[in-house]
């Protein structure tokens, strides 16, 4: 089961795909797109292609765990992609993933333009990584509980 995670951002839309299996983090790349219903459509797109089965959007939540604008442009993105896809979209808390993708690409020694346009796509694979790590974890209690 191939999973997609989305970054969703005014400008950048970062995307993750995972592995056939669902167990990897797989190709990353980024939307370049600032109307949401062309982000939707390149989303659907993509989904198609990879034969996505499921979407993991991240939820930008404010430190103390209140959410505010960002949180329902995720919100509305979420509706649109369940109507156009007919996927199920789990919403996942992405605190602190755009700075952990930015520490990431500094450390690798990227700098400027080159980190701008790669931040979104690394910050989808961090939460695509969050999220399969939780799956494997909720898997294995699952056979424990059996």
């Amino acid at each position: 089961m191939r999973i997609m995670a989305i970054d969703y951002g005014d400008a950048r839309t970062g995307v993750a795909i995972s592995d056939p299996t669902g167990f990897l983090a797989g190709e990353a790349k980024t939307i370049h797109q600032r109307d949401l219903d062309q982000v939707v459509e390149e989303l659907c797109r993509i989904a198609k292609e990879y034969q996505v089965e499921e979407l993991v959007l991240g939820y930008p939540k404010n430190m103390d765990a209140t959410l505010g604008a960002r949180a329902e442009k995720s919100r509305i993105l979420e509706q649109k992609l369940k109507e156009a896809t007919g996927l199920p979209v789990i919403l996942w808390d992405e605190r602190r993933t755009t700075i952990d993708a930015d520490r990431i690409l500094s450390s690798q020694g990227v700098r400027g333009k080159k980190r701008k346009a790669k931040v979104d796509a690394v910050a989808a694979t961090l939460i695509l990584e969050g999220y399969l790590t939780y799956r494997r974890f909720q898997q294995g209690r699952s056979s424990l509980e059996a």
